[in-house]
């Protein structure tokens, strides 16, 4: 096989990474030499890339942001985000970001790369966020997110007592107009599926697993205020916040194939502090089994 259909078709580096390998600072070796990708590939060839040099976009400033790292290697970064963190820079949240930690992270080891987020979370929602330290990695793990090989399942704490055990909400979801912020559910919108399992039953709350078919921004606690149901401490929404001070919402399971060993991972996130409290404050366990 070429090299040049090799890389494309075995590795899965698009064209335009492609391009940039050749032509902006990379390298291609074969057996410890520099080579084309009209080489003929032979078993037993040893394969190098050198990915070229990347710069961050404009307003993507590398900050010592204090990142609570859950696994790294050399393609991927795994990262519980607090609460109240943003994850990239945006129009009220410029700095202090995850995405600016992750810039400063890759910096500080000598890596000439921006910080590609892979997975985003609300500002005021915690739990586990991928970052990919090339493009290349970046559009592999893309992929799988259309494929949904890439899974992400979230523990909320919903207001009221949902009837059914399980379910799926289908609707499509659109930018409300005048605001810049806040989603509605319109059949003018985006088709947006989520998933959920009911895990327990309070009082006068109920707490849900839940999984996502499509990626919509704010699409969990759009989909839940539009059944009646807005997620705790969700002001923007319809939740009340005299329990929690922000939306009980938590990306707890991350499952994806890694972009160079594809070895199928898998990482977990405890339920944080203030959403532990409201759980035992209605009298359940400190945890939660996602399969109870």
């Amino acid at each position: 096989m070429l090299l040049r259909d090799y890389l494309r078709k075995q590795i899965g580096l698009s064209r335009r990474l492609l391009t940039a390998v050749k032509h902006r600072g990379g390298g291609i070796y074969v057996n410890g030499q520099p080579d084309s990708v009209r080489r003929l590939l032979a078993a037993g060839d040893r394969l190098t890339l050198i990915f070229p040099p990347e710069e961050p976009g404009d307003g993507l400033i590398p900050e010592p942001v204090p990142l609570e790292v859950v696994y790294e290697d050399t393609a991927v970064l795994i990262i519980n985000k607090p609460a109240g963190m943003a994850t990239v820079p945006g129009f009220q949240h410029r700095r202090g970001t995850l995405a600016g930690g992750v810039l400063w992270h890759l910096r500080k080891n000598g890596l000439r790369s921006t910080a590609h987020i892979a997975t985003r979370l609300d500002r005021q929602t915690s739990g586990l966020v991928l970052a990919a330290k090339h493009g290349f990695f970046h559009e592999a793990v893309a992929r799988q997110k259309k494929t949904h090989a890439l899974e992400r399942r979230y523990i909320a704490i919903v207001h009221g007592r949902l009837a059914r055990d399980e379910g799926v909400i289908d609707a499509p979801i659109a930018r409300k107009e005048g605001s810049i912020i806040e989603r509605i559910v319109s059949d003018d919108g985006q088709r947006a599926v989520t998933h959920y399992r009911v895990l327990r039953r309070l009082d006068e709350a109920t707490v849900v697993d839940i999984a996502l078919e499509t990626g919509r921004t704010h699409q969990i606690r759009v989909h839940f205020a539009h059944i009646g149901h807005p997620l705790l401490g969700d002001d923007l929404y319809g939740g009340r916040t005299d329990r929690i001070g922000r939306q009980a919402l938590h990306c707890y399971r991350l499952c994806f194939v890694h972009p160079v060993s594809h070895k199928l991972l898998s990482f977990a996130s405890e339920l944080p502090e203030d959403m532990r409290r409201v759980l035992a404050s209605a009298g359940c366990p400190q945890g939660l089994d996602s399969n109870a």
